[in-house]
């Protein structure tokens, strides 16, 4: 017998015992599997008020620094859709808890990095765990909750934390370079990673296992190796110009494997990105979309990072502070955004938040060096409001765009389009502040396009109109 919403007062006595067990379980798995979502998250804005201190301890220059921020990105990107069909073949509480337990000792390995290029590789395999903890969490989710009630609220608990730890990490990062040093950014995942693998291995149920679903292990070499080459040469354009035959080599590299990567995806039984999902014109444009918007936003936090303290010379602890104001937009829009929606619909809701941004990202083209908080934090606000504006419509209109069978690997892609968009914002803006003589002619032109790419996203969901058809 089931319990009601509102308790147990149908359910026998004896009963009981056997229904309150199940739902501790369930919160108790909420809770892993946030805390799973939640590091991730942490990990993305975390590093970022690091950056400088990082620089000043190990060397190296910005194309290294890059290459910290980008390592986690591109490898995240890269696996997260195998991941999910991992935990589909085996199990994904095996999954989920081999990438907590990869997430936090290659955090280890972050803090105890001797030099850039160790912390790099570190960087890149907790990545990988980032990527196996974001599907399967969800799956052990739908898995703890049986109807769809209770299960969106689980979902909303779990995006939530996930909101508020992306808010949290510059100030909580500053925090700590400030008290212990910024090996400490990494170290902190420690407690939380065995307190999620405690709470997984006690509480979460282990799915059902499809040993008939396959891993498309040559696609995803050849995506992380597109991927990988692509940012590779945007990033070492900026230290040693676009026309190094090295650079070239490596653009022509990136086009070489994508194309292989997408004729593998043709042929493939079970492709791990399947190309027809993009023959739905609205699914095709709100994962350009997710991908144009992160290059904007988060090629954006990585130079204003830089800009806070190295042009500034702020602390790391005032640069986390710097940020709050601009990452604490997005929580309270993200709740304003779905009933806008319903009101003028998605399209408009994601046109108008891109706009917002793009308009932030223009009243920033004054910055200069000394240039009042101000007048920077609220251009940052607009930002990020813009940004927790078009997300909510946009996660819903993508997946509202296909099947509900196909609701998972949808899912999967957009995460993936998004990360993508982050790889690719931190590796032409890093370059662009690289390259230019003057570290404020290569913040202006990365404004420039910034607003170039948020109104080019804007006009394309504003035009893409409605497709029936669902694939």
């Amino acid at each position: 017998m089931r319990s009601t919403a509102l308790g147990f007062h149908s359910i026998p006595s004896g009963a009981r015992s056997r229904e309150v067990p199940s739902r501790l379980s369930a919160s108790l798995t909420l809770a892993a599997m946030s805390l799973g979502y939640g590091v991730v998250q942490l990990d993305v804005t975390i590093v970022n008020t690091a950056l400088a201190s990082i620089g000043n301890s190990l060397g190296g220059g910005v194309a290294e620094l890059q290459w910290v921020v980008s390592a986690y990105t591109i490898a995240f990107a890269a696996f997260i859709l195998t991941a999910g069909a991992l935990g589909d073949r085996i199990g994904a509480k095996r999954i989920f808890m081999a990438g907590f337990a990869i997430f936090t000792a290659a955090s280890i390995a972050c803090g105890l990095a001797p030099n850039a290029w160790t912390l790099i590789a570190a960087r890149t395999v907790q990545g990988l765990g980032a990527a196996i903890l974001v599907p399967n969490s969800l799956a052990l989710l739908s898995h703890a909750y049986g109807d769809d009630k209770s299960r969106g609220r689980a979902v909303g608990i779990w995006a939530a934390g996930a909101s508020l730890t992306l808010t949290a990490g510059p100030l909580v990062g500053g925090s700590l370079i400030a008290l212990v040093g910024w090996r400490w950014i990494f170290f902190v995942n420690l407690p939380i990673g065995l307190a999620g693998l405690w709470l997984s291995w006690r509480f979460a149920t282990e799915t059902t296992r499809a040993p008939q679903r396959e891993v498309d292990l040559p696609g995803q070499i050849a995506a992380i190796a597109a991927l990988g080459c692509l940012a590779g040469a945007i990033i070492e354009s900026g230290a040693i110009g676009w026309r190094n035959p090295v650079v070239i080599a490596g653009f022509a590299a990136s086009a070489v494997l994508a194309v292989l990567f997408v004729l593998q995806e043709r042929r493939a039984a079970q492709p791990m990105l399947p190309l027809t999902l993009f023959g739905n014109r609205m699914f095709s444009v709100t994962a350009a979309v997710g991908l144009l918007v992160n290059v904007a936003f988060y090629g954006l936090i990585f130079v204003f990072s830089l800009y806070f303290q190295r042009v500034n010379d702020w602390s790391p602890f005032m640069t986390g502070l710097a940020f709050l104001p601009m990452l604490g937009a997005v929580l309270p829009v993200n709740l304003v955004a779905p009933r806008l929606a319903e009101r003028i619909g998605a399209p408009h809701t994601i046109a108008l938040g891109s706009c917002i941004a793009a308009a932030g990202s223009l009243g920033l083209l004054t910055v200069a060096p000394g240039t009042s908080y101000w007048a920077v934090g609220l251009q940052l606000v607009a930002l990020g409001g813009g940004l927790g504006l078009l997300v909510p419509p946009l996660t819903s209109t993508l997946l509202g765009s296909v099947d509900k069978s196909r609701s998972g690997i949808a899912a999967g892609v957009l995460n993936s389009t998004r990360q993508t968009g982050s790889v690719l914002g931190v590796a032409l803006f890093g370059s662009l502040i690289g390259q230019s003589d003057h570290f404020m002619a290569g913040t202006h032109a990365a404004l420039a396009v910034s607003a170039a790419v948020l109104l080019v996203a804007a006009a394309a969901i504003r035009l893409s109109g409605r497709e029936p058809a669902k694939h």
